[in-house]
């Protein structure tokens, strides 16, 4: 009998963890191991991918890094899907609505900078950005929200799987390849405009730059929050995207 690939098991077992769920729905502590698990034994070589491939390569002086996002499965539970950033290349701080997020790095080393919701804050605590300070100064200017880092260091393949939940975990994060790097996604349920699951992306403030009326920080623990405002899409977050192409695609 021949085994199942890695691709496959890793089809199975979103199959397994994922049906019961629905948005905000979080799979149950068992689950969530056993797919970290077959996760954490991913090897770049499980998906034809290498450092030397041509999506790996630098961009030129001057070019905006060109990110690759290749498809391999996406249904109304979950959905599979590799991103490949060349040196330099970014993916802007952005949410994960009702998700629960595994994401892998392949290879490569990646800045990962998350945040969380601040919920014990008053609900009406928000700031205005200043048009001095703001990123968009031509544009009606959103309310930013506090937020609590999550995460903010440099990962280098091989590394455990990092997992985000609706509100912890780092639901809003950014990636910044500072080598070229490859990190395989699995997102359930997946982003849906229709079931209200879009993809916000940010801008992020430290919280020295803004000053709100009766909000006190513990003191020293001001560098571990900031203020979050919405934002468009980036127009130079250039994502190109391929479907998986290997003979081994999952069977479902």
């Amino acid at each position: 009998m021949v085994s199942a690939s890695p691709l496959q098991k890793l089809y199975n077992i979103c199959n397994e963890v994922f049906d019961p769920c629905s948005a905000g729905i979080i799979p149950s502590p068992d689950n969530i191991q056993k797919l970290k698990a077959v996760l954490d034994d991913f090897k770049p070589a499980d998906v034809g991918l290498s450092p030397e491939m041509p999506h790996s390569r630098a961009s030129g002086a001057g070019e905006t890094p060109v990110i690759r996002y290749i498809h391999i499965h996406e249904c109304d539970k979950f959905s599979i899907g590799i991103f490949c950033l060349p040196p330099s290349g970014v993916i802007p701080l952005h949410n994960h609505p009702g998700m629960t997020v595994f994401s892998k790095l392949l290879f490569g080393t990646m800045h990962i900078k998350s945040y969380d919701w601040v919920v014990d804050v008053p609900p009406s605590t928000s700031a205005v950005v200043s048009p001095s300070k703001s990123r968009q100064p031509d544009v009606q200017q959103p309310e930013a929200r506090l937020a609590k880092v999550k995460v903010n260091s440099n990962f280098t393949a091989p590394c455990n799987t990092s997992i985000l939940y609706p509100t912890d975990g780092g639901n809003m994060h950014c990636f910044t390849a500072v080598t070229a790097c490859a990190v395989l996604d699995v997102l359930g349920p997946p982003y849906s405009d229709s079931d209200g699951r879009h993809c916000q992306f940010y801008f992020d403030f430290p919280f020295s730059n803004i000053s709100v009326d009766g909000l006190s920080l513990p003191e020293g623990g001001k560098e571990g929050y900031a203020w979050l405002q919405e934002r468009k899409k980036p127009e130079d977050l250039i994502v190109v995207g391929e479907l998986y192409g290997d003979p081994t695609t999952v069977e479902t």
